[in-house]
């Protein structure tokens, strides 16, 4: 159920895009679309999560990993050619209408056989919940790894452009590098699934978040495209590495009834990663330049790299 409120919700903003006149009426449906889209996220994942067989925990959230990856390059190619081609009323038409695809395919899915006796959280209660769910130290190095990994996201997308204009090149050359980056994601999600899922979650998480360091701390250094390429492509094996291992932390770390709250907290953190770190970069770059405000994304990568080696076992059988 709440993924097709989610959805719905997610179908009507979308919808009313296309309906605003003045800027208050941006600011309402982008409200009402940010608590709709903060619904669906956590319901997928749950979903995910919970359909997956023990041992191949890696596996599914590898595939959402996909299903994230493919939704961002066909959203942006196919948003990109409707608003030139046909105007940007049309980009919200199609995109509500695939929504509403959505939602007769969230209507196939199987209800859940746990019942709904537990209610909703008191706010004590709830707060309760979320303080014991990050006392466990595996889902805590999750959240910590989420957010860097959007932290570094955010920082990519904000500063990558204005290095690549100072170097004379268009927005089009950082189109390509961030296409790169994203085919990498998607291509290398499963095998880093299935990797997890056979060594465990410690050792792709730690070589992800290494390589995501090393990536971001080479970036001011290269100054052509086909060197910048590679750069990307090492980062995207970074993200590669890191998200199935870090969101199947979740499966392995909760029973189904607290899931919600354990994915909701995940998702959380990706959105505050990049609220967060997109500005503040911004703002260091702006006062000391590019290259550290990278730094600070390598620094806070570093924190999380830290924090899994000392909170994640090596475990066997892909259970850590």
């Amino acid at each position: 159920m709440p993924l097709i409120i989610g959805l719905t919700g997610d179908a009507i903003a979308l919808f009313c895009y296309s309906l605003c006149v003045f800027p208050a009426h941006l600011i309402l449906v982008r409200v009402a679309h940010g608590l709709s889209g903060g619904i669906v996220g956590p319901a997928t994942m749950s979903i995910a999560a919970g359909q997956s067989s023990a041992g191949r925990e890696g596996r599914s959230m590898a595939f959402y990993g996909m299903a994230l990856a493919v939704a961002t390059l066909v959203g942006y190619g196919l948003g990109g050619v409707l608003a030139s081609r046909l105007g940007y009323d049309v980009v919200f038409y199609v995109g509500s209408f695939i929504l509403v695809l959505g939602i007769g395919a969230a209507l196939l899915i199987p209800r859940s056989n746990r019942s709904g006796s537990q209610g909703l959280l008191s706010t004590g209660a709830y707060w309760g919940a979320m303080v014991s769910l990050l006392k466990r130290r595996r889902l805590l190095s999750s959240y910590c790894s989420i957010f860097a990994q959007y932290f570094a996201f955010g920082s990519v997308v904000t500063l990558l452009p204005l290095y690549v204009e100072d170097l004379g090149m268009e927005a089009f050359h950082v189109g390509m590098l961030l296409v790169i980056f994203v085919g990498i994601f998607l291509l290398l999600q499963l095998p880093s699934g299935i990797l997890s899922d056979r060594v465990g979650r410690r050792a792709p998480a730690g070589i992800g978040l290494c390589l995501g360091i090393v990536s971001l701390a080479l970036l001011p250094a290269f100054e052509g495209l086909g060197t910048l390429a590679v750069v990307m492509f090492l980062f995207g094996v970074s993200y590669a590495l890191v998200f199935p291992s870090i969101s199947a932390m979740i499966a392995d770390e909760t029973a189904v009834a607290e899931r919600g709250l354990a994915t909701g907290i995940f998702h959380a953190l990706i959105t505050a990663g990049v609220a967060v770190g997109a500005p503040l970069t911004g703002w260091v770059a702006e006062m000391s330049g590019i290259s550290w405000g990278l730094a600070l994304s390598c620094g806070v990568l570093a924190v999380s790299f830290i924090v899994v080696l000392t909170a994640v076992g090596r475990g066997h059988g892909g259970t850590y």
